[in-house]
């Protein structure tokens, strides 16, 4: 694989350069297990319908074409456009605070994700997301020991949350 670079210009960073260097969608850390790909994530709904807008240049565009994004102006999220109707993140300004923000990836944890899945390799912020992903198994332990298998109702918030964080809920 040849590298690319890719240039950001968008509402959160101007002129912020990466290379992707593996292959789209491989080579992932071996830790790292992600039940949905970036493009299931947005066409199930997630973060509101706010979440990567103004990215999709940044993004293949066939990721977009399902997406279920809030109307263009709108920047509070919509929990209805979420797969299971509920507001399951905290506002940035808290994800700031909690130092989970990184000016690598201003927008957070899907943001990280979006850019590994493309090819982008950043062995720290790697392993420091993908250890964050890996402590999202504990809503995964909680769900299979207080609901039944496949029952969509039960849970519906953590449910969100997970999906948000590439586990598919739908099957726990």
């Amino acid at each position: 694989m040849r590298p690319k670079t890719v240039l950001v210009n968008d509402r959160m960073q101007r002129g912020y350069r990466y290379t992707l260097a593996a292959p789209e969608g491989k080579h992932f850390d071996p830790r790292f297990k992600p039940q949905l790909t970036p493009k299931q994530m947005l066409a199930l709904g997630v973060f509101g319908g706010v979440y990567l807008r103004d990215c999709t240049k940044e993004f293949p565009k066939d990721w977009f074409t399902k997406a279920r994004f809030q109307k263009a102006g709108t920047y509070a999220q919509d929990p209805r456009l979420n797969y299971f109707g509920m507001r399951a993140s905290e506002p940035l300004a808290i994800w700031r605070k909690k130092g989970w923000i990184h000016p690598q990836d201003p927008r957070g944890w899907f943001q990280w994700y979006c850019r590994y899945y493309r090819g982008r390799r950043t062995p720290e912020e790697d392993d420091r997301q993908i250890r964050r992903w890996l402590n999202m198994k504990r809503h995964v332990l909680q769900l299979k020991a207080h609901c039944r298998a496949g029952d969509e109702t039960c849970e519906p918030r953590r449910r969100q949350a997970l999906l948000h964080w590439a586990y598919d809920s739908r099957t726990l």
